[in-house]
């Protein structure tokens, strides 16, 4: 038995001396994961530490290993698959999911993955403790939907425990959560007799003991507390009569039952909306390798059951121990009207191979409960559509934080998702009456007029062409709403915020700012709209609500008719320095454009250049007052009096060269993070079931949209699955026009409205004329031709 740093974990184990456990202590691993958060005793490990320690566990053959250590690096391959090789060898792994609560999407690894048993904390209140790190899972964003975890929660708050000299002393943290998990790990595999325990006891089978066991705690969402508080004794009567099967958690998946079921019971399914999707987790007790051979099955419990829609995407093959199982739901067209509650089951088969003395294949169907809430579609005006696909996070690249402010915590990985750090805007907008839905596909695989507002927040990818394109008609012809929450973006900044790693020997540096500014600008370029490189600081007050800006961006285009309110901030990047020496001099602060507001064609847009206001990572303000207002006019064109005053409104464009716009970087390879860069356009698996696998809803070409079930065909002027023809490059190219031209009350891009209408008919019909010239160029050559044989035939006959 080798156990390390015995003061977390010996009060607990010491019952069961007879058992193999290696615990390690609780290292931030800064190096592993370049991952850095300045505290007063920062101890630093290597990944090679770890290995060395796992291939020892292999080599001894443990049974128990409790890791209390923990950061967001899951791409850590040589760390990871190291501990899937663990739990492959049959070693219980038991680890802290984090101490980085209350803030959602702060799963540390190796506690997030699924053949790891990850570990919450909660006081002897029952109650979640403040530091517990939260779900969900972030390894499946932005192109996915994440995993439940914590898998169980446990006494981590002011628990007592051994010094290493001599007494007592209170500890506090998962990392001493876990240990007591894997203390009620080491008493349930002491009951199975030693020449049975590997044929009974595994990762999955102890995970099925713990999670089925578990208390659910009344309060906490099943990202907050998994299946509940670890019960060793309910745990220990399913161990003792225990066969070896397979199973799905969560098992059940119940709309009703909030704030358990949170974000699920929060939202009901209607039809027209993009997929649900619940993303549930296969344990396979039967064995360390399993087979899906045939898809799930839905299972309606009565006729209304036949209006819910279920694609399947899962784990054909499942190893070590565990798979995914993920639901894509869509309520379809005749329940458009429906209201009530859909019931059924969902059921897979999973096949092992025999185990050792055993012939025939072990077999076990998984079930999966579902109870949903169903309304009927609601009004456009109230439905927003949340912008993931163009999210980029920490991982696989270094995504600094959006507050400069924060210096404790210098990158981006929360997930940037409606139910991570954005989850208390989530449920503000619910309050408020939205329908929040989410688009992990590009801007093509959505129907713009059944949203009214498309909202883009603190986005770090770059855009297709064809997204550009179509964006700029979603507004001007379909009415769409656009809201942007930009961030900052300032290239001299980003140099200055390199260092060096020592675990890969090497320079690490900001791929992009806090959002990828001059992406966006090529987005907003059709309407005459740009965001500058300032990282602006400073208290306003707006509408009577007192607000931070904190390191946001500022707007240096804008067109003429339209609303921009301007404060006075300094500047804090490394150009604007002499110009805040001078300001702090006496010189009073220059005031820096950051909201706009703007009626174009058919549609609305507001532009922001700060986004910490919504995001709960690092919030010091809140902007929920402000971000309603705006959805209100760009949802319902309703424009709040103060926002639209006429001492706002632009008489002339606001217009600043090129030469001080944002330029991208030229020393970083930026499509190896990118979606875009290099990729082909693609609608995924989370857009609607109609366009998967296609390009999406295009613009192009002549003709009507296929009608699609619960939407009206809509004139766009392109076909569903077409092609366009664009130019290799990704990035837009606009046409020059005078300043006056570009940025007065013309609409801007390529073409203007009208000319967008001609070429409807207009390039139809100079191909079919030129067509017909050339037909009858080729009638009079071949003409000629026979003429010329007819003489020639007639000299050779008189010869």
């Amino acid at each position: 038995m080798i156990i390390l740093d015995t003061e977390h974990l010996w009060p607990v184990l010491s019952p069961v001396k007879m058992l193999s456990v290696l615990v390690l202590h609780l290292i931030p691993r800064f190096m592993r994961f370049v991952f850095s958060r300045m505290r007063s005793l920062l101890q630093v490990s290597y990944t090679s530490w770890f290995l060395d320690a796992f291939n020892y566990a292999i080599a001894t053959n443990m049974d128990v290993l409790n890791l209390s250590i923990g950061g967001p690096d899951y791409l850590d391959l040589p760390f990871v698959e190291k501990v899937w090789e663990i739990t492959a060898n049959n070693i219980i792994m038991v680890s802290a999911i984090g101490n980085d609560g209350p803030l959602y999407g702060t799963l540390n690894n190796p506690a997030d993955q699924s053949d790891v048993i990850g570990v919450g904390g909660i006081d002897y209140s029952d109650h979640i403790a403040s530091f517990s790190s939260r779900g969900m899972s972030t390894w499946e964003i932005p192109h996915g939907y994440g995993r439940v975890k914590p898998d169980v929660v446990a006494y981590g708050r002011e628990i007592m425990g051994s010094k290493i000299s001599t007494g007592c002393k209170s500890l506090s943290g998962t990392s001493v959560a876990s240990p007591v998990v894997a203390g009620v790990v080491c008493l349930l595999v002491s009951i199975i007799p030693e020449n049975k325990r590997k044929e009974i006891l595994n990762p999955a089978s102890m995970k099925q003991a713990l999670v089925e066991g578990a208390a659910k705690l009344t309060g906490p969402n099943m990202y907050e507390q998994g299946a509940g508080r670890v019960d060793l004794l309910e745990s220990y009567e399913i161990l003792k009569s225990y066969q070896p099967r397979a199973s799905i958690f969560p098992s059940v998946l119940d709309y009703t039952d909030c704030p358990y079921s949170w974000p699920f019971c929060l939202q009901p399914l209607y039809a027209g909306a993009m997929p649900v999707i619940f993303n549930a987790t296969v344990l396979n007790g039967m064995g360390v390798i399993g087979y899906v051979h045939s898809p799930p099955i839905w299972h309606p419990s009565n006729e209304e059951g036949n209006l819910l829609s279920i694609r399947f995407t899962y784990s054909e093959v499942i190893w070590p121990w565990t798979g995914y199982l993920a639901l894509h739901m869509q309520i379809k067209e005749e329940g458009a009207h429906f209201s009530g509650v859909i019931e059924g089951n969902v059921t897979v088969r999973v096949h092992s191979p025999p185990a050792q003395g055993e012939r025939a294949v072990r077999t076990s169907t998984c079930v999966l409960k579902l109870k949903l809430n169903v309304v009927p579609t609601p009004p456009r005006s109230k439905r927003v559509l949340w912008d993931q696909f163009h999210s980029i996070k920490y991982p696989p690249g270094y995504i600094p934080r959006d507050s400069l402010d924060v210096r404790n915590d210098i990158l981006d990985w929360h997930g940037d998702h409606l139910h991570t750090n954005f989850h208390i805007m989530f449920n503000m907008l619910r309050d408020a009456g939205y329908y929040i839905e989410t688009l992990g596909s590009p801007l093509t695989c959505f129907d713009a007029s059944q949203y009214g507002t498309l909202l883009m927040v603190d986005l770090e990818d770059e855009y297709f062409q064809e997204e550009i394109e179509k964006l700029r008609d979603d507004v001007i012809n379909t009415g769409l709403g656009l809201a942007v929450f930009a961030e900052w973006y300032n290239v001299d900044t980003m140099v200055k915020m390199r260092f060096f790693d020592d675990n890969t020997r090497s320079w690490w540096t900001p791929v992009t700012g806090g959002a990828n500014i001059p992406a966006l600008n090529d987005l907003l370029a059709p309407f005459g709209i740009a965001f500058g490189d300032k990282i602006l600081n400073g208290d306003f007050s707006i509408d009577d609500e007192q607000s931070r800006y904190a390191s946001g961006a500022d707007i240096v285009r804008f067109p003429r008719g339209g609303y921009v309110h301007s404060f006075p901030f300094l500047d804090s990047s490394e150009s604007g320095a002499t110009q805040n020496l001078l300001l702090n001099s006496g010189m009073n602060k220059a005031d820096s454009p950051i909201l706009g507001l703007l009626e174009v064609g058919e549609g609305r847009i507001a532009v922001y250049g700060d986004s910490n206001c919504l995001d709960s990572s690092h919030m010091v303000t809140n902007c929920y007052r402000l971000l309603r207002k705006i959805l209100d006019f760009t949802g319902s064109n309703i424009k709040d009096p103060v926002l639209f005053s006429k001492s706002v409104k632009q008489d002339m464009p606001l217009y600043e060269d090129d030469n001080h716009l944002s330029s991208r970087r030229t020393d970083v390879n930026f499509s190896v993070y990118s979606a875009v860069l290099g990729k082909d356009l693609i609608c995924r698996t989370d857009s609607r079931f109609e366009v998967w696998g296609t390009k999406g809803y295009n613009l192009h070409i002549r003709g009507r949209n296929r009608k699609l079930p619960g939407y009206h065909v809509i004139d766009l002027g392109r076909g569903l699955n077409s092609t366009i023809d664009t130019s290799n490059s990704r990035r837009p190219k606009f046409t020059e026009k005078n300043k006056g031209d570009y940025f007065g009350n013309r609409y801007l891009g390529e073409l203007d409205v009208p000319e967008l209408v001609a070429s409807q008919w207009l390039v139809p019909a100079v191909i079919a004329i030129t067509g017909f010239v050339l037909f009858f160029s080729i009638w009079r050559i071949r003409q000629k031709r026979r003429r010329r044989r007819r003489s020639m035939s007639g000299r050779l006959a008189n010869l």
